[in-house]
């Protein structure tokens, strides 16, 4: 049951109310109850958050939870409590489990297991296509239809790459005021490909994958959408030609949205240099000049916002040679501190592109802000100049590759507060009731 609590002394920076300021937040049953100066506890728990920002809870549009099908490298359960460590109140669980969750039946199991885990909203993501085969479509309407109300749907890690079918994604989520997030690679220009197609890749004898590869897709995707005028979300941007296509189809009109992990925006193809599997993603790490594209367009709203694509893999998966690893690292528990330590977001952007609009893309309501009398406490309170190591021991997530091992990052988590249950105190889970 949720416990009467005062958040004392905090900036509440509020990007969807325009609120910046020093303020007390009291809540009670769940919702907020009070905002101003100088409120009296009565009674409450009192959190400190002299010297904190207090905000919305985070969003992730794009998280992979393993769970069913590879609870060895993840599950439902230990992605909540990453997700909660790093200040996320909601969640979206990708379709690429085993079995795909392209049915009525798997999404709800996934929705009831966020459910019981009872950190954060876990909102399935539906599968474009029939078992991610980009033969047939899934069974979008009965995803939208049951009880976990799928809006989003993506075959992430697989392209559809048949125009045609895109295309009828697009028109049919229309009908749910759905979003389609394609996966954004040209089979052809993909075969074997392990890191980004250019000087380092020549240099280490590796396969590369081109940045056309993502832009040829990104931009019959945009055309789609314009014809079909379905909503179309382009996940894990990771070069300055998607940008450039991003920036002028919105000029026009066209109804795209897009995201950036943490990891492009701040590592290169250098670190693949190392030979160390933790550096093999999807899309490949790419150049300098495109992580400044990246972080440009995040500052000016070209890029809507910030997505982890989360993506954990065991140890002995990812203990082999570069070339036959997989894809994918962890980005839940770093995400806030990669953005404040390597980007030069203001707050209240940060706020804005990691909670504000992706709770408006995925029309998330009680997620994303205002703080206001009546609404849902769903709040987070950090400390934006505290320091602290990733230790991947030390990390919730059930696996260790994360790239920023070792790594001295500022600003830390200290409560999360999710349906006004406090189920992180102090940067550590809550051994509260739920």
């Amino acid at each position: 049951m949720a416990e009467t609590l005062l958040i004392a002394g905090g900036r509440v920076v509020d990007p969807a109310a325009a609120r910046d300021a020093v303020l007390d937040v009291r809540i009670e049953r769940g919702r907020v109850a009070e905002i101003g100066p100088g409120l009296a506890p009565g009674g409450a728990r009192v959190i400190d958050a002299a010297g904190c920002v207090v905000a919305p809870g985070f969003v992730d549009l794009h998280t992979h939870l393993r769970e069913p099908g590879r609870e060895d490298a993840e599950t439902i359960e230990s992605g909540s409590r990453a997700a909660a460590l790093g200040g996320f109140t909601a969640i979206s669980a990708m379709a690429n489990t085993d079995p795909v969750a392209d049915s009525a039946g798997i999404v709800e199991q996934v929705w009831n297991l966020g459910r019981a885990a009872g950190l954060c909203d876990v909102h399935p993501v539906g599968a474009i296509t029939a078992g991610l085969r980009g033969e047939s479509l899934a069974e979008i309407g009965e995803m939208a239809n049951s009880a976990a109300k799928v809006t989003f749907f993506s075959d992430d890690g697989r392209c559809v790459g048949d125009a045609a079918l895109m295309r009828r994604a697009l028109e049919y989520a229309r009908a749910f005021d759905a979003v389609v997030a394609n996966h954004a690679e040209e089979a052809a220009l993909a075969d074997g490909w392990s890191m980004n197609e250019g000087d380092v890749s020549a240099l280490l004898g590796m396969r590369g994958l081109p940045a056309e590869a993502e832009e040829i897709i990104v931009a019959r995707d945009i055309m789609l959408a314009r014809l079909t005028g379905g909503r179309l979300h382009v996940p894990h941007v990771s070069t300055a030609g998607t940008v450039d296509l991003i920036r002028a189809a919105k000029a026009r009109g066209i109804p795209v949205t897009a995201e950036v992990t943490p990891h492009h925006l701040t590592l290169t193809e250098d670190a693949v240099r190392s030979f160390d599997p933790v550096y093999k993603v999807a899309p490949p790490l790419r150049t300098k000049p495109d992580v400044e594209a990246l972080r440009d367009a995040l500052a000016d709203g070209t890029i809507d916002c910030v997505a982890t694509d989360h993506a954990p893999h065991t140890r002995e998966s990812k203990d082999v040679e570069f070339d036959a690893a997989p894809c994918g690292m962890l980005g839940l528990e770093t995400a806030l501190s990669i953005v404040l330590t390597d980007t030069a977001l203001d707050v209240s952007t940060m706020v804005e592109r990691m909670s504000v609009a992706p709770a408006r893309i995925r029309r998330l309501a009680g997620q994303g802000g205002p703080i206001a009398e009546g609404a849902a406490a769903n709040l987070i309170v950090f400390d934006p100049a505290a320091t602290w190591t990733v230790e991947p021991n030390a990390l919730a997530s059930k696996s260790r590759n994360t790239p920023f091992a070792g790594r001295e990052l500022k600003g830390k988590v200290l409560w999360t507060i999710y349906r006004g249950r406090v189920v992180v105190a102090e940067g550590r889970i809550s051994n509260g009731e739920r």
